[in-house]
């Protein structure tokens, strides 16, 4: 052997090692049952933490609700659940991993399992032609002096496809049960692949804009690591009004905001009022209402110009919600009131400097304070928006109609029967992948019209 061949020899044995592995390790190794159900419950259990645990909060958040002492459940800090990603698990590496794994173990299934069992049936269109290859049926019958053209209309009255070779047929119905579990594959695969892309490229952002402002969505809180395009730059929003409905006991009763997409000349290309559940999509992005409170207080003291001042939500220890503002009422600032709203209505409380109550007012209304004039002229409200762009949400709905569509299409009976005529007797056998009772019936039932006169000679075999 000259040192070319030698070469050649170990290159081939080096080259052919990753494919023998891929073959005979790799791809056995994900196709196994015992993998995919242990990973679909790795995924469910980190699904539901991210659901328990509150995502994409501030570290604030967490260090307030996981204290390192108590730690919750003995081990469950805001360091620990920080280092593990459980604030935004659903993009962390670690769970983007376990989908990808658990895909490649469906792909592996479908192509090592699934497939393979077709072509397996296709093998099954070869016709019988010896009775000795009826007796494995679970259900077989022996007829004397009938043939196969007196069979297949019957089978063909029961909507079975027939195919006939000399003196053996073959029939069979709904093979879209066979379909049915690829189908299913192929639609948690998307579904896999809509999360993903999802998580790599979705972002979710939270704004509060005061009612008459134009905003551009900015205030990002979540994002995947390829999301940036899809940050909106050549467009934003004005948010033209926002406004509260009041049940009569007082309590809110829906909020809406009436907001306009603009686009980079200022010009409208799309308008809508949205409330709670009924959000705003442009472009892929939707936008949310989802929450709200009081930007500022416009007012006038004496014959003034209107000015308009900011209010910020106060502290109440979680009992309730108090928006405050300071005016005040000498040029030089020695004096003022303290001015506070708990909701849209119009009914503000009125301090003065020692604390004391001095009065109350509605919007339109003229109060007299520290010798001058207070007139209450609105108050603004501000939109709470959650705006959210996710590219794999098409891709889920479609996988989620493949899951369906397949789940339904696998509870169709497959059901085969093949029959021979031969030595002057009709050799019937037949099987089916699910409803193996109502077969038999049916099975029977074809038999017994097939001979009226004598009883056919049944072999079955459990």
């Amino acid at each position: 052997m000259t040192a070319k061949d030698t070469f050649l020899s170990k290159f081939s044995t080096i080259t052919a090692a990753p494919q023998t592995f891929f073959k005979r390790e790799l791809v056995p190794f994900l196709a196994d049952l015992r993998l995919a159900i242990a990973l679909l419950l790795l995924i469910a259990l980190f699904s539901i933490s991210g659901t328990v645990i509150e995502q994409g909060q501030p570290i604030a958040f967490y260090q307030a609700n996981y204290p390192e002492q108590p730690a919750l459940f003995g081990f469950l800090t805001w360091k620990v659940l920080l280092t593990l990603g459980l604030d935004h698990v659903y993009r962390t590496w670690w769970f983007l991993g376990l989908l990808i794994l658990f895909g490649s173990s469906l792909t592996a299934c479908t192509f090592k399992r699934q497939i393979p069992s077709l072509r397996w049936f296709s093998r099954t269109w070869n016709f019988y032609t010896q009775p000795r290859q009826f007796q494995k049926f679970a259900l077989s019958a022996t007829l004397d002096q009938r043939s196969l053209d007196d069979l297949a209309p019957l089978l063909a009255s029961r909507r079975y496809r027939i195919f006939r070779q000399g003196d053996s047929l073959y029939a069979h119905k709904g093979l879209v049960g066979r379909v049915g579990p690829i189908i299913v594959h192929i639609g948690i695969l998307i579904i896999l692949l809509g999360g993903i892309t999802g998580a790599l490229t979705g972002f979710i952002a939270q704004e509060m804009i005061p009612s008459g402002n134009t905003f551009q969505i900015q205030n990002i809180t979540d994002a995947g690591p390829w999301a940036t395009p899809q940050i909106p730059k050549d467009w934003s929003v004005k948010v033209n009004r926002f406004w509260i409905d009041y049940t009569p006991e007082g309590n809110i009763d829906q909020f809406y905001s009436d907001m306009s997409v603009l686009d980079g000349k200022g010009n409208e290309v799309k308008r809508k009022t949205i409330h709670v559940n009924e959000p705003l999509t442009y472009k892929g992005v939707t936008l949310y209402q989802a929450s709200w409170a009081i930007a500022a207080v416009r007012v006038r003291l004496n014959n003034s110009p209107i000015f308009q001042l900011p209010m910020a939500q106060l502290d109440t220890g979680g009992k309730g919600q108090l928006w405050g503002t300071w005016i005040p009422t000498k040029p030089d600032l020695s004096e003022g009131v303290s001015l506070i709203a708990k909701d849209l209505q119009g009914t503000l409380i009125i301090y003065g400097n020692d604390g004391k109550l001095i009065a109350t007012a509605r919007a339109g209304m003229g109060t007299e304070v520290n010798g001058v004039t207070l007139k209450i002229l609105e108050l603004v409200g501000s939109t709470g928006l959650q705006i959210k762009a996710d590219p794999g949400i098409p891709l889920v709905y479609a996988g989620f109609a493949l899951l369906m569509a397949g789940v339904i299409m696998s509870y169709v009976s497959h059901s085969q029967i093949w029959a021979l005529q031969a030595d002057g007797q009709c050799y019937v056998g037949g099987t089916t992948n699910r409803a193996q009772v109502a077969f038999e019936r049916e099975v029977i039932g074809i038999l017994d019209q097939l001979e009226q006169t004598n009883e056919p000679a049944l072999s079955l075999v459990s």
